[in-house]
């Protein structure tokens, strides 16, 4: 199979295992339900994303490794061959047949989010936790990687804060947010399973309500 029909069938790779293995209280009241990390690059959604994964005994992906995985090429090839537009189309696809494989802890792309249809599928079928970090945190993290598509521009900074404008107020609907700062990941994980934890109290408080 060619590159091109690969990136084509994105929603058709698959199959992924099922958290067989749970067994901390929060996967378990999961559900079906993944926890899908939402922000922008740099913001440590895949570090932190595979040690909450650990510590939840769950299944960790990656939808941009999965992307790539199914395209059999590179996310900046990707955009080079197909343009940004190809990419987005095939970036939904993999995260909704992601979003079917739950419970998993799902880390996205920072355009993801961005898309009405995948935030929809995120509501039904996940918990949305935006890491919310910085400029400088982010540009400080971004530098160590010379292959951000949207970066590759002599300004890469005023780039970033013209994402932020543009992102942040979407972030901002996700279902949790928490302060992605320079800080031991696994401080920030913690951080995650504390906000989950009173997520779910609020749930139950508000299910009870009603």
């Amino acid at each position: 199979m060619n590159k091109i029909s690969r990136f084509n069938s994105l929603d058709e790779v698959g199959g992924q295992d099922q958290a067989s293995q749970r067994g901390h209280p929060l996967s378990r009241q999961l559900g079906t339900r993944s926890i899908v990390l939402v922000g922008l690059m740099g913001a440590g959604k895949s570090t932190v994303g595979r040690r909450l994964a650990q510590t939840l005994k769950l299944p960790f992906r990656d939808a941009d490794h999965e992307i790539e995985a199914a395209a059999g090429m590179t996310i900046p090839e990707i955009f080079a061959i197909h343009g940004e537009d190809h990419f987005r189309d095939g970036e939904r696809r993999v995260i909704a047949r992601l979003l079917q494989e739950g419970p998993i802890v799902l880390a996205t792309g920072g355009g993801a989010f961005m898309n009405e249809e995948t935030r929809q599928r995120v509501a039904e079928n996940g918990i949305s936790i935006w890491l919310k970090a910085d400029l400088d945190v982010l540009m400080r993290r971004v530098r160590k990687r010379s292959t951000r598509p949207l970066l590759q521009n002599p300004d890469p900074e005023g780039t970033m804060r013209r994402l932020m404008e543009v992102r942040h107020p979407v972030y901002a609907t996700a279902d949790i947010t928490i302060d992605s700062h320079e800080a031991p990941h696994d401080k920030v994980v913690a951080e995650v399973v504390r906000a989950l934890n009173e997520w779910f109290e609020r749930d139950e408080q508000g299910s009870a309500r009603g």
